[in-house]
């Protein structure tokens, strides 16, 4: 099978692709290997067809991992890498949002009320807090964020 891509769409194509590695790349699951392998596969491909077609100042060869990579230069300003920054920057807070709601909703009802909750019920009690968390990030960021160590006993200390 034969695909032609004109170089502006071969560009996006690179950049695609290096996305999907990079995110494949972020699990460290034993059972993402495969995946990440494939997904590494074809980037090298598709590196090494944009080198070949005139391309080779967004390409270099990482000789540590033996395969094909878009310089940092053009990372700086590429797209993908703009998607991928966004992309992390979302799943930390959310993920932080849900855990920091979960965890207060364990603590005011237990955890075995908590878990006998149905989807639905749970919902119901989250989203207020999960408003409170989301806007309170999107105004402080990291700023309003605290650590409180506890003594041996659990307590505040």
């Amino acid at each position: 099978m034969q695909l032609r891509f004109s170089e502006e769409e071969l560009l996006t194509l690179v950049e695609m692709v290096s996305l999907a590695a990079e995110v494949s790349g972020m699990s460290e699951t034993e059972e993402a290997f495969e995946g990440q392998e494939r997904f590494e596969k074809m980037e090298h491909k598709v590196l090494e067809a944009a080198k070949n077609t005139g391309m080779g100042e967004i390409v270099e060869f990482d000789v540590d991992r033996e395969k094909n990579r878009v310089t940092e230069k053009f990372q700086e300003g590429a797209f993908f890498q703009r998607c991928l920054e966004e992309f992390r920057n979302t799943i930390f807070w959310e993920d932080l949002m849900l855990r920091l709601t979960e965890r207060d909703l364990v603590k005011e009802m237990g955890r075995l009320s908590y878990d006998a909750m149905d989807e639905v019920e749970r919902r119901k009690k989250s989203e207020p807090r999960e408003r409170r968390y989301w806007e309170k990030f999107l105004k402080d960021g990291v700023e309003g964020l605290f650590w409180i160590d506890r003594n041996e006993d659990g307590l505040l200390g």
